[in-house]
C-alpha cells in the first residue's frame, strides 16, 4: 500500500526507503523485514491491543506452539538455532530487548525469543 506520492512506506524495523511490494506483503531489501501493508508499525511485539503478535500478525497466547522463522545465533553455541526449528509450550513474558517469549529449545535448553522472529504453528 503506498502513500499519496505513490511510494511505499519506509520499513518500520530499519527505516530503509527502499521498500517494494510483493504480493500481499511490502518488503524491505535492505533487512530482509516483510509485513502486511495495513500494518501501521512492524510485526513482531505488542500490537495496539496489548496483544503480542508473530512475524505475520497472528496473536500469540500462553501454551502455542511456533517455528523459528530464520536463523538465529545463540552465544556460546556453535551451532544456531536453525530456520524452522518448531518450539513448543511458549509462555509470554515482559522481556529484555523486545524479548516476549520464554521457552525451552531442544538441544538448547531455556531461553527467550522475539515474537518477530517466530510464526503461530
Amino acid at each position: 500500500m503506498s502513500d499519496e506520492t505513490g511510494t511505499p512506506p519506509p520499513c518500520p524495523e530499519c527505516s530503509g526507503v527502499y521498500t517494494n511490494e510483493a504480493g500481499a506483503l511490502l518488503v524491505c531489501p535492505e533487512c530482509g523485514h516483510e509485513w502486511p501493508p495495513a500494518s501501521p508499525g512492524p510485526l513482531g511485539g505488542t500490537g495496539d491491543d496489548g496483544a503480542i503478535r508473530d512475524a505475520v500478525g497472528n496473536v500469540l497466547a500462553d501454551g502455542d506452539s511456533v517455528t523459528v522463522t530464520r536463523a538465529l545465533k545463540v552465544k556460546g553455541s556453535p551451532s544456531g538455532i536453525k530456520a524452522g526449528t518448531k518450539v513448543r509450550n511458549i509462555r509470554l513474558v515482559d522481556g529484555v530487548d523486545g524479548h516476549d517469549i520464554d521457552c525451552r529449545i531442544d538441544g538448547f535448553g531455556p531461553m527467550q525469543l522475539k515474537s518477530s522472529v517466530v510464526k503461530k504453528a
